[in-house]
């Protein structure tokens, strides 16, 4: 299960050098577009794809860290155990399904991109619109291995308890 988390790790610092590019990228065509009047379409598709990035591939991430969304101001009053069940429920009902579903459509969406050769429709901008959608499935793949990680992890801990 170790091997899980550091995937998780390490697609994470992948996802931190996107967004220090991405932070980069954006002043880059700022500058150049308010300063220089020289603006670029496939620069501005190049920062929409890397926000995808950062996005997509953090989603395994903060499952990882526990900084996922929920209503915390009932969850922090539970007891251990009721937490794990809590977690255990919603690993199997709600984030393996729609894992699972999104991963399922998804792939289908990336082969139709790719088969259909499919670009930008605006002028300059940028070709191979495939590769951004395959982040998608890619990252509920992540997605579903690491909340397979944290479901163990919460059964042994309800059993613990």
């Amino acid at each position: 299960m170790k091997f899980i988390d550091n995937i998780t790790k390490y697609v994470s610092y992948l996802t931190a050098f996107i967004l220090a590019s991405l932070v980069l990228l954006v002043v880059f065509d700022a500058t150049s577009r308010y300063l220089f009047s020289a603006g670029s379409t496939a620069l501005q598709e190049l920062e929409w794809h890397f926000f995808d990035v950062v996005i997509l591939l953090s989603i395994a991430y903060t499952l990882r860290n526990n900084a996922h969304v929920r209503v915390d101001i009932f969850y922090e009053k539970f007891s251990p155990k009721l937490k794990a069940l809590i977690n255990i429920f919603s690993f199997v009902f709600f984030v393996l399904p729609l894992s699972f579903l999104i991963i399922y459509i998804g792939i289908g969406f990336v082969e139709l991109s790719f088969v259909q050769h499919e670009a930008s429709s605006d002028p300059g901008g940028l070709k191979y619109r495939w590769i951004v959608k395959s982040l998608m499935p890619l990252a509920f793949i992540l997605l579903a291995m690491q909340a397979f990680k944290e479901l163990w992890s919460d059964i042994k801990r309800f059993r613990e308890l």
